[in-house]
């Protein structure tokens, strides 16, 4: 008789203690030993509550054992000593192979099995790694063999070799079987790994032999073809009274989430797939060139290679026999990205034809990327697109990079320094190749970036350099003047070789991202617009001072702002004053200190402050306060690249909420690859504020989130007025129309 889980753990505790590792050969080899021979052993799911449904669900296939169809082939991975094998054996499925990578284990089977079942085949075999050719079997049934590979600590590297094995020695129309527990993260891989191309059917195993207090449940995985997306059949309700219902619930909720992604997959909604959905088929088979095949995924993902990358593929439209390249790797600079050739289906398919290439993937380079080795991206890129080369290609083969080049015609670097708190920065001018300025114009665009090298050589500010109207009249003047040296160092040659002095142009916005911050203001239009009327300033605090263009700009753009900029590092400071034309006067001054102390140190004096305080020092009148986080993270272990960590935990939410008093607009700049650290952010604000709106940037990993603890100060009825009203305060030109049709209400 087999023997229970709960019986095991009550006369063999000894035992169980040797599988430390689930996924040691040792262990289980030691394990089965102490054992001994001729006994059977159930981590769950008796035989005699799996008899109706396995039945059933077996003899549903081309008649069944006793159907008069063909007999299945079926395949046990990681048997263990359990006596399912046996059980379907007597029950007329005769073509049975049990693999299992415990020799002890197996001489026991064969030595047990050899004279009753002759039939029954049993192999030492690694399941992650079998030798089996492809489409061997009819039905791969497991029992429990993935939920062993899966232990939290080992990841899903073992969980996901075995499927992708699991999956090419199964027939087409075939049944993978997996009875499992269905904790979240061996669910989690299930889900994923069979979305594309699989039916998929999930029922609870009744437990009234075992009286386990863990649930079993049954997924079944029926092969279909590439490419189509089936919803998840869920059998829960029918077989309700058998669950443990705290699991049940868990797994109904996951299948309702995982079902609504499935359902936007085949809506025909241009979802970005990642580079493991196209591998799992959701595209169609990628040996295979079909022609005019175009798809956006993501290449990368953290921990699997350096960077993240945004990336079409395309399968070019005609097939001919002048390819040159069966594969191609396309390398488009951020700068260039905007370009019709790259930024239409119509250009990049212009780009295939010139390549000549029957498969092309075009790789966009971002702000991540900015002063990256172009060596460094090839090699991270390699192997990430070696998965994506059709045919089957020998190993050695390499596919051959192309690139429109880095966008950058000429560059100057004017200093480069190291910060004990922001690590190595770069001063330099540069100007782009193919500018948007107008190409008959004698002199060229150039810009003056500020490069924070700890974040991948993020371009932290980038500033338009223009003539200084005012130096020719006061060149004689200059020559003779103490700042005369601080002058020339501005000084560019001109087309002649004369010397132009060159300024910061502080009325352009050099980010896109800081020009949807200025654009959100739209939210609190109304009260900004009475302040400007009243003659009364509002306070705006800025958390990261980089170049000084964005605080620079607000000083311009609109002159009731009182603004006060928070930074850490006094160098960052000295850098923006010396290069980037940034000063600091009544209007907007520098506050040098931690940014999450300031804000704590306010909101814990506004906590203790009496309304008759709050009356006198003018905070009662001041009805609205705007505070913008705009910093990077030194450390992206955590998936964000801004802001740092900290700037989204629940204290320092809960003391912006203090700051604003009730009154005010909080503004972030959130960069992460990650979808579940965005989700933890935007979930942290949605519990923290009333109202939360979101500005993505489609060319551009940015998100700009806003918030705001109540209505007081919110424009949320009329948006077009409230973007009329914002722009008829702006001094300088903000595209608000364009960035604010993206604004999306997330509360």
């Amino acid at each position: 008789m087999a023997t229970t889980p709960a019986a095991a753990a009550a006369g063999g505790a000894a035992i169980l203690d040797t599988l430390g590792d689930f996924t040691s050969r040792e262990n289980w080899d030691k394990f089965f030993a102490l054992r001994g021979t001729g006994d059977s052993f159930e981590w769950y799911a008796e035989w005699d509550d799996l008899r109706a449904p396995l039945l059933s669900l077996l003899h549903g296939r081309d008649g069944g054992a006793e159907g008069g169809g063909r007999a299945p082939e079926i395949l046990v991975p990681g048997c263990g000593s359990s006596v399912l094998s046996e059980r379907l054996y007597d029950a007329g499925f005769r073509r049975v192979t049990n693999v299992d990578f415990s020799r002890v284990l197996v001489a026991d089977m064969l030595r047990r099995h050899a004279r009753a079942r002759p039939e029954m085949r049993w192999r030492v075999m690694d399941m992650t790694d079998m030798q089996f050719t492809d489409g061997s079997f009819d039905v791969i049934l497991d029992k429990g063999g993935l939920d062993a590979l899966m232990e939290p600590e080992a990841g899903t590297k073992l969980g996901m070799k075995y499927l992708n094995e699991a999956k090419r020695v199964l027939k087409s129309g075939g049944k993978f079987v997996c009875l499992t527990l269905a904790e979240s993260h061996v669910l989690a891989l299930i889900l994923s790994e069979f979305r594309f191309g699989w039916d998929m059917s999930i029922q609870a195993i009744g437990n009234e032999s075992s009286k386990s207090a863990f649930q079993t449940f049954m997924v079944v995985m029926v092969k279909g073809k590439m490419g189509v997306v089936h919803p998840i059949q869920s059998l829960l309700d029918q077989s309700g009274k058998f669950c443990n219902m705290k699991q049940a619930n868990d797994v109904i909720h996951s299948l309702e989430k995982e079902n609504t992604i499935r359902e936007s997959y085949s809506s025909g909604v241009d979802v970005t797939l990642s580079l493991r959905d196209l591998q799992l088929g959701a595209v169609g088979d990628l040996k295979v060139i079909i022609p005019g095949r175009r798809r956006m995924f993501i290449l990368g993902d953290q921990g699997n290679s350096l960077y993240c990358y945004k990336a079409v593929l395309l399968d070019a439209r005609k097939r001919t026999e002048t390819f040159v390249y069966h594969c191609g790797v396309f390398i488009v600079p951020k700068v260039r990205a905007h370009e019709w050739l790259f930024a239409s289906e119509e250009g990049q398919w212009h780009v295939v034809e010139s390549a000549k290439a029957a498969r092309l993937i075009m790789v966009f380079l971002d702000s991540r990327h900015a002063n990256a080795d172009m060596d460094v991206i090839k090699n991270d890129l390699s192997p990430l697109v070696k998965d994506l080369e059709p045919g089957n290609p020998e190993e050695e083969a390499r596919i051959p990079f192309m690139m429109a080049g880095d966008g950058v015609k000429q560059r100057e670097i004017l200093q480069e320094v190291t910060s004990e708190i922001t690590g190595p920065m770069v001063v330099e001018d540069v100007v782009y190749e193919n500018s948007d300025e107008d190409q008959s114009s004698m002199t060229e665009k150039m810009f003056r970036r500020l490069i924070f090298k700890r974040n991948s050589g993020l371009v932290q500010s980038e500033a338009l350099l223009v003539k200084d109207s005012t130096s020719d009249k006061a060149d004689e003047n200059n020559k003779k003047s103490p700042s005369a040296s601080k002058k020339r160092r501005n000084q560019k040659k001109g087309p002649s070789g004369s010397k132009t002095v060159l300024r910061i142009d502080h009325s352009y916005l050099g980010s896109s991202y800081h020009s949807s911050i200025i654009s959100g203001l739209s939210l609190i239009a109304s009260a900004l617009d009475s302040a400007a009327v009243a003659g009364t300033k509002v306070s705006t605090t800025i958390i990261g001072l980089g170049a000084g263009t964005l605080p620079m700009f607000l000083r311009g753009c609109l002159p009731f702002l009182d603004i006060k900029v928070v930074e850490l590092d006094p160098l960052v400071e000295e850098v923006a004053k010396k290069y980037f034309g940034f000063s600091t006067d009544e209007q907007l001054q520098v506050h040098l200190g931690d940014g999450i102390k300031f804000i704590d140190d306010i909101a814990v004096a506004n906590s203790g402050a009496t309304t008759q305080q709050l009356m006198s020092t003018g905070n009662e009148n001041n009805a609205v306060k705007i505070l913008i986080v705009d910093v990077d993270s030194s450390d992206v272990s955590s998936g964000l690249s801004c802001p740092h960590a900290n700037f989204v935990e629940d204290s320092f939410l809960l003391a912006v909420k203090k700051f604003l008093d009730e009154g005010g607009l909080f503004i972030i700049n959130l960069v992460s690859r990650s979808s579940a650290v965005r989700e933890m952010v935007v979930s942290r604000l949605k519990a923290a504020f009333e109202h939360l709106y979101s500005l993505h940037l489609e060319e551009d990993l940015n998100e700009v989130l806003f918030a705001t603890p109540s209505e007081r100060c919110l424009d949320n009825s009329n948006m077009d007025e409230a973007v009329a009203k914002l722009k008829a305060m702006l001094k300088f030109p903000v595209n608000v129309e364009s960035d604010m049709k993206k604004l999306q209400k997330l509360q």
